[in-house]
């Protein structure tokens, strides 16, 4: 074989170098990639309609079940981005965090869809991608509420007991906190409290909402409202340690609460709203006029909360080359 010469030596240097610029620029243009509506369209055309055939079932048998797969996914998207960092199993995970723990529901719908999809597309859809189209299936069968939802995101591998307690807004906030938290990712003050409607399901533990209670009843409770909780919710032990054994769960929305819709703002215009988060709304010039126009607009806050859920579902996700699609949504392949 011919020794090459120079010349030829940088000929080929030339050539590697520019397929090694190219594969890199790939691989970054991947990593990046933005989600996309119908995104399974061609390697598991079946994902969404598997997904929505759980829900739906779920849903009918427990319609709080609706509720906890919102949240899950808000719970998600709000911690490393919508990664389904939430889902997975360990003495240290986001699911041990205070804000989770013992609260968050609808793993075993995630699960079931997964199940389904690994039989008949393995290892093609992630579990973020379910978990973002089974809160927008729980938001058309509770309200009617529908949207598409750009998919390709793909699943992390870290899930801290610490992350949700530094990212999740607690329901002691008041709007201008919930402002800033939610501004930090991305979403306006608008899009904070058209979010916050879809506290118009699901129920809460006393536990979460005790300090407007004891020992004097908050003043922008409705004292009727306030004398009601009462009655459900025990006054909390002096000096006890560790949880209570006795944490009743009341309904967030006292006008519709199995019907996602905006009456959750008329509920704030009562002084009914269960959480400071809730309740400020309504008492801050900051955000009282936004929830006087959700009253009067329904379908205009459902078009809304529709954006919102997908500007949500765009937090931080990973894409492309990044993360993994795991087998099981519990644990990490």
């Amino acid at each position: 074989m011919a020794a090459l010469t120079n010349s030829h030596a940088v000929v080929i240097i030339g050539l590697l170098l520019s397929c090694f610029i190219l594969f890199v620029s790939a691989a970054d243009d991947n990593s990046t990639a933005a989600l996309t509506v119908g995104f399974y369209k061609n390697s598991c055309p079946f994902a969404e309609i598997i997904v929505r055939k759980y829900v739906n079932k779920f849903v009918t048998f427990n319609p709080g079940f609706a509720a906890g797969l919102i949240r899950l996914h808000f719970h998600d998207c709000f911690v490393r981005g919508c990664d389904a960092s939430v889902l997975l199993d360990g003495k240290n995970s986001e699911k041990q965090s205070i804000p989770n723990k013992g609260s968050l529901r609808g793993f075993e719908i995630i699960d079931a869809a997964k199940a389904e999809l690994e039989v008949k597309c393995p290892g093609i859809v992630s579990c973020a991608d379910i978990l973002a189209f089974s809160a927008r299936d729980s938001a058309w069968k509770a309200g009617n509420i529908f949207y598409e939802v750009p998919a390709g995101r793909r699943d992390g591998n870290v899930s801290n007991t610490l992350d949700p307690l530094l990212n999740l807004p607690p329901p002691f906030f008041n709007a201008t906190q919930l402002r800033d938290n939610f501004a930090r990712k991305g979403l306006t003050l608008d899009e904070m409290v058209t979010l916050s409607g879809a506290h118009s399901i699901g129920i809460a533990h006393c536990t979460s909402f005790l300090g407007r209670l004891y020992p004097t009843v908050d003043p922008t409770l409705d004292p009727k409202y306030a004398a009601k909780l009462k009655k459900i919710c025990p006054a909390p032990v002096a000096n006890a340690t560790g949880p209570p054994k006795v944490n009743p769960t009341v309904n967030q929305d006292t006008i519709t609460p199995i019907r996602l819709d905006n009456l959750y703002y008329l509920g704030l215009k009562q002084k009914k709203g269960l959480f400071t988060s809730d309740q400020d709304l309504m008492t801050s010039p900051l955000t009282s006029n936004i929830v006087l126009n959700n009253i009067q607009f329904g379908g205009v806050w459902a078009t809304k909360f529709a954006a919102a859920m997908v500007k949500m579902g765009n937090i931080d996700v990973l894409t492309g080359v990044q993360g993994e699609v795991r087998e099981h949504c519990r644990h990490i392949n």
